[in-house]
């Protein structure tokens, strides 16, 4: 009856020290406090470097600033599985008051590789090109 009992209390103690002995150790994780992306966001990140070229096309890099995103005018879909996405932009002068303004449209293609498209309408890969560029102010 001793030995049971030396054995239960030799095999809590090593189960004690083997729990207790264990280090767990965790990755840094940075948690961005206040990070918000909007819908606008997601869109510029993946048509800014389009429309900045075009822009450099449009005014010439010597006079360029840099541009700067007003809004998203309309998104149309059509019905080929692509989206039109109007946008006005700002184009800023070495005159304040002689800033430009600017309306993009903007054609992007998501993939068709879903079997749930109509594959007669739908045949393009990703793609992003500019439909439309107009000078609002002259």
């Amino acid at each position: 009856m001793i030995k049971k009992y030396l054995f239960l209390l030799g095999s809590g103690f090593l189960f004690l020290v083997f729990t207790l002995t264990q280090v767990v150790n965790s990755e840094t994780v940075l948690n961005e406090e206040g990070m918000y992306a909007t819908t606008e966001d997601i869109i510029l990140d993946i048509l800014f470097p389009i429309i900045d070229n075009r822009v450099v096309k449009e005014y010439g890099q010597d006079t360029l600033f840099g541009w700067e995103w007003k809004r998203i005018v309309d998104i149309t879909y059509n019905d080929n599985h692509s989206y039109d996405v109007s946008i006005r932009i700002e184009i800023p002068s070495k005159n304040p008051d002689d800033y430009k303004e600017d309306l993009v449209k903007v054609r992007i293609s998501p993939p068709c590789d879903s079997d749930k498209l109509n594959k007669l309408r739908c045949d393009h890969g990703f793609k992003i090109e500019i439909v439309d560029y107009k000078h609002l102010s002259p």
